[in-house]
C-alpha cells in the first residue's frame, strides 16, 4: 500500500511538472503562435504545388521553397498589407464621401425593375420608398455605421509595425516548413499515433483535407469573386473600388456574398445618372454573385470527400468565434469531431450487431 501511494503522488508530480512545461512552453511562444498558426495551414494548403513546383525544378528543394515564399510574399503579404494601409490612410475620406452625399438625388425606380416576376413590385415600392427620402436623411442614417465599421476596422489592424512584423515572421515559418515539411508531417503524424493510435492519424489526414478544402473552396472562391468585383468597380469608374473589394472579400470568406457592394455599385449609378451603365452592372452582379454556387463545390469536391454541411458551418461559426484564423479553424474542427463521433457510432453499431449474432448462436 506505501509503495502504491508513492506511486500515485509520483504519477500526480509527472503530470503537473508535463502540465506547466506545456503551458510555459505556449507561453513563451504566444507571440508567434498566429503567425505559426497562419503558416501552418498555408504550408498544407498549398503543398500539392510546392511539390509540382518542385518537380519543375529539377527536384531542388531549395530553389522551389525561394520560388514558393516569393509567391506567397507578392501574393498573399504585400496585397494585404497595401490594401491595409489604403484602407487606413482613406478612413476620413470615406467618411466625407458619404457627407458629400447629399449633392445627389434618387431617381425613380425604372420601369424594368417591376416586370420581375414575383419580386418586381415589391422591389419598386421599396426604392420608390429610398426615393421619396431625402438626401440629408439617408446621410444621417448611413454615417454611423460607417464610421462604427471604420473604427473596428482601424482598431483591428492595430499597430501597422507588429502587423508587417507578424506577415515576416509568417514568411520565415513558411519558409522553413516548405524545407523540412516531410520532416514535421512525420514529427505530427508520430505524436498523433502516440496519443490515439491509428485514429488519431486518420484525424491529423482528415485536418489535412479540411484545410485544403477550405483554401480551395471558400478562399480561392472568394478571391476570384472579389477580383470580378473589382474589375466591375473599375470599368464604371466606383470610388473607392479597392476599399469595397475588401468589404467583398470579407463577405465572400464569411459565406454572405458579395450582394450588398455590387448593389451599392448599381445603386451609386443609377443616382449619378447613368441608368445603361446600371442595368449592366446589374447583369454583371448578378452572374459575380451566382459564381460561388457552380465554383465552391467543384473545388471543394477536388479537394477531398468533404461535405459542404460540414465546411459552410465550419467557416462561418469559426469567422465569428475565433476571427479570420478561423475559416479554417471551425472546419478543421467540425471535420475532425464529425468523422470520430461517425467511427465511434459505427463501432457501438458492429458490437451490437456481433452481441446479437452471439445471441443467436446460444438459442437453443
Amino acid at each position: 500500500m506505501q509503495s502504491s501511494g508513492r506511486d500515485i503522488v509520483r504519477t500526480t508530480l509527472s503530470v503537473l511538472l508535463i502540465g506547466a512545461m506545456i503551458g510555459a512552453s505556449f507561453w513563451v511562444l504566444r507571440p508567434f503562435l498566429a503567425a505559426l498558426v497562419w503558416a501552418a495551414m498555408t504550408t498544407i494548403a498549398t503543398w500539392p504545388m510546392m511539390l509540382f513546383v518542385e518537380r519543375k525544378l529539377w527536384h531542388r528543394r531549395g530553389l522551389a521553397t525561394a520560388v514558393m515564399s516569393g509567391l506567397f510574399l507578392l501574393l498573399f503579404v504585400l496585397p494585404v498589407f497595401l490594401a491595409i494601409l489604403k484602407i487606413v490612410g482613406n478612413a476620413d475620406d470615406i467618411v466625407i464621401w458619404i457627407k458629400s452625399m447629399g449633392n445627389f438625388a434618387t431617381p425613380e425606380a425604372p420601369d424594368w425593375l417591376k416586370t420581375i416576376p414575383y419580386v418586381g413590385p415589391r422591389l419598386a415600392a421599396r426604392w420608390q420608398e429610398i426615393a421619396a427620402t431625402t438626401p440629408e436623411e439617408i446621410r444621417s442614417r448611413l454615417l454611423p455605421y460607417v464610421g462604427t465599421l471604420l473604427k473596428w476596422f482601424v482598431g483591428q489592424m492595430g499597430n501597422l509595425g507588429s502587423l508587417l512584423l507578424n506577415f515576416l515572421m509568417t514568411l520565415i515559418i513558411v519558409s522553413v516548413l516548405y524545407l523540412r515539411g516531410e520532416t514535421a508531417a512525420a514529427g505530427v503524424h508520430s505524436l498523433a499515433r502516440r496519443i490515439a493510435g491509428l485514429r488519431g492519424e486518420e484525424s491529423i489526414g482528415l485536418a489535412a483535407q479540411a484545410i485544403r478544402a477550405v483554401a480551395a473552396g471558400v478562399v480561392v472562391t472568394a478571391l476570384v469573386q472579389s477580383a470580378l468585383t473589382w474589375l466591375g468597380l473599375f470599368v464604371v469608374g466606383m470610388p473607392y473600388a479597392a476599399f469595397l473589394t475588401a468589404v467583398a472579400f470579407v463577405l465572400c470568406v464569411a459565406q454572405l456574398g458579395p450582394g450588398p457592394v455590387l448593389l451599392t455599385g448599381v445603386i451609386w449609378l443609377y443616382w449619378t445618372g447613368e441608368p445603361l451603365w446600371a442595368g449592366a452592372f446589374l447583369l454583371w452582379g448578378v452572374f459575380v454573385g451566382v459564381l460561388d454556387n457552380i465554383l465552391r463545390p467543384m473545388l471543394i469536391r477536388k479537394s477531398g470527400n468533404l461535405s459542404l454541411l460540414i465546411i459552410l458551418p465550419g467557416v462561418i461559426g469559426g469567422l465569428i468565434a475565433y476571427g479570420f484564423i478561423g475559416i479554417f479553424i471551425g472546419p478543421v474542427v467540425l471535420a475532425v469531431a464529425y468523422t470520430l463521433l461517425e467511427a465511434w457510432v459505427k463501432e457501438g453499431a458492429s458490437e451490437l450487431s456481433d452481441d446479437a449474432e452471439r445471441m443467436v448462436e446460444l438459442e437453443p
